[in-house]
């Protein structure tokens, strides 16, 4: 083994497998089922899926509990209404609809718990005049109770971006998203995507190469001191490691990266 082939191996264990994927596509199913008989055409204007489940960088739940389905209903609104009643719909209607299961407000959305799956419902209303133009709840502390966003935005650049990096950009991120859930989720799992595809990559050519220099990029604005501690304990192994890699020691270098990547 070598650092290389561990978080290759490791990077093809953290893809969902079929029968995730398959109980994921059921529930989509239902949900969006129960929706329209909820709500009808006369309220709904459209539902969507969105997020890592979309992307192809959501982590299994096995060693991610936040893992989770990001679902947008796209509320007509033709009263103008603020976030909080179609937040509110979207919690009776969850209780309603799933009377045994987890639910709870988490704004701006609502938490839908089932036993293997956990859906954060977003509530929306569709722009006017650009098609992929959104408006879904802002933030508390923001000025905007409405704020603008094309949901599936991000894919587009991430497919772009993989490919420019050898199709190894998704690999990538579910390496570092299992690096952040295992440390108690240091970062926003969408920022920390968004990081990763925004950095530049310049000599890499192998997976190695692609982590060793994301880990390198972690910055520490806005941590707290436990989590900046963390990251640089990150930075520190990767070091440990090329160093072990320099002096022909590729076992030792192994098992400095495992101690950040546990093996699966």
């Amino acid at each position: 083994m070598s650092v290389q082939s561990h978080l290759e191996t490791t990077a093809s264990a953290l893809v969902l497998s079929e029968s995730e994927k398959g109980g994921i596509s059921t529930s989509i199913s239902r949900l969006k089922s129960k929706l329209s008989e909820n709500f009808g055409d006369s309220e709904i204007s459209e539902q969507l899926q969105f997020g890592s489940s979309t992307r192809g960088t959501q982590l299994p739940r096995k060693v991610d509990m936040e893992s989770d389905i990001d679902y947008m209903v796209v509320f007509k609104n033709a009263e103008s209404y603020k976030p909080q009643t179609f937040i509110e719909k979207l919690k009776q209607f969850a209780e309603t609809k799933y009377p045994t299961s987890e639910i709870y407000r988490s704004y701006p959305t609502v938490v839908l718990e089932l036993n293997h799956i956990k859906f954060e419902l977003v509530p929306a209303y569709k722009g006017p005049w650009i098609s992929n133009n959104y408006f879904i709840p802002g933030p508390k502390s923001g000025f905007s109770e409405w704020i603008t966003t094309d949901p599936n935005g991000f894919n587009r650049g991430l497919i772009d971006k993989n490919q420019g990096c050898n199709y190894l950009l998704k690999p990538l991120i579910r390496l570092v998203k299992y690096w952040n859930a295992q440390n108690g989720y240091i970062y926003n799992s969408y920022e920390l995507e968004l990081d990763i595809t925004n950095a530049s990559y310049w000599n890499c050519s192998t997976l190695k190469d692609y982590f060793y220099t994301a880990i390198q990029n972690l910055h520490t604005w806005n941590l707290s001191i436990s989590d900046s501690n963390k990251v640089a304990r990150a930075k520190e192994i990767i070091q440990n490691a090329k160093k072990s890699e320099a002096d022909g020691m590729p076992f030792t270098a192994e098992l400095e990266i495992k101690k950040l990547i546990p093996e699966l």
